[in-house]
């Protein structure tokens, strides 16, 4: 099978090449999904997953991208839930091969079903984003309707996400950026908007929650933003402050069947739509992590036609 491997850190991005690889091994609990098209994430050669598997032992070249949607052709032995010719989409683990391969093998239980007429393109670029979100605003912050929530980056693939599903909940959004963010904002759902370049994040006055994923100065900034009882969760790294009377969360997006059938759900009602700014070939998998100009979305790559 064709696959993008990443040879060795040294190599860094010129290290990333289109391959021929062994088919792949359903293990114990797997799938093997042949797969339509994939996400992945520019940052991920700095991963420690990207290079070694769970026991920490090297295991390039490796298969980058951890985002798949697709057609289950295998199941390992003891795989219940899912069924060979049945579509489906989710995150892979971040310690072995991804998606960027024509197959490759799953754990069933990261996996949902995708119904039928949802596009695969679109698919792919919700696994992480949509699981980071639905987990930032529900599992830790406990957002519930008429609360105030404040969403830094709301332009970017988690922050335009959990915009969508905040606007649903029935939450006051707050949400941050660049200006050229403002109007995609507001097409989100998103109540206010705070240029970060140009406007005093301050002047927001309090929230119930925020989410953030930008770090730093701003994350540290925003605890103080925080009403009595309220909830930071960011993902970028353990809060450096800590709210007087509220909760500060660092967390990792793990996987989980339940909530990525409810993100498909609302992506087949068109109640929620990712924000894909660029498709790409396989072939034009390793220029596509090249830091180039901002895109105002995903570029996923689309696997088999």
């Amino acid at each position: 099978m064709r696959a993008i491997t990443v040879r060795d850190r040294e190599a860094g991005l010129g290290g990333l090449a289109l391959t021929d690889l062994p088919y792949p091994h359903a293990a114990e609990n797997d799938v093997i999904v042949e797969v339509h098209a994939a996400g992945f994430t520019r940052g991920e050669l700095d991963w420690p997953g990207t290079w070694t598997d769970r026991a920490g032992r090297d295991r390039t070249p490796s298969v980058p991208g951890h985002e798949l949607s697709g057609v289950v052709v295998e199941l390992g032995y003891g795989t219940t839930g899912l069924t060979v010719g049945q579509r489906v989409f989710g995150p892979t683990d971040w310690t072995r091969d991804g998606s960027l391969a024509e197959y490759v093998a799953v754990e069933a239980r990261n996996l949902a079903p995708l119904p039928a007429g949802v596009d695969h393109v679109a698919a792919a670029a919700l696994p992480i984003s949509g699981l980071t979100a639905w987990q930032a605003l529900f599992d830790h912050a406990r957002l519930t309707t008429g609360q105030t929530v404040l969403i830094h980056g709301v332009g970017g693939a988690v922050g335009s996400v959990a915009a969508q599903l905040a606007h649903e909940a029935g939450a006051h959004i707050i949400g941050t950026g660049r200006a050229s963010h403002r109007d995609a904002a507001r097409d989100l759902g998103v109540h206010e908007f705070v240029d970060l370049d140009g406007d005093l994040l301050e002047d927001v006055g309090q929230v119930d929650v925020v989410l953030d994923v930008i770090g730093g100065d701003i994350r540290d900034r925003s605890t103080a933003l925080l009403r009595p009882g309220g909830t930071l969760v960011t993902i970028a790294g353990p809060p450096t402050t800590h709210p007087d009377d509220g909760r500060a969360i660092f967390f990792v997006v793990e996987p989980d069947r339940e909530q990525l059938a409810q993100l498909a759900t609302r992506l087949h009602r068109g109640r929620l739509v990712p924000l894909v700014d660029t498709v790409r070939v396989l072939a034009d998998a390793p220029a596509a992590f090249s830091p180039g100009g901002r895109t105002r979305g995903r570029t996923i790559i689309e696997v088999t036609t």
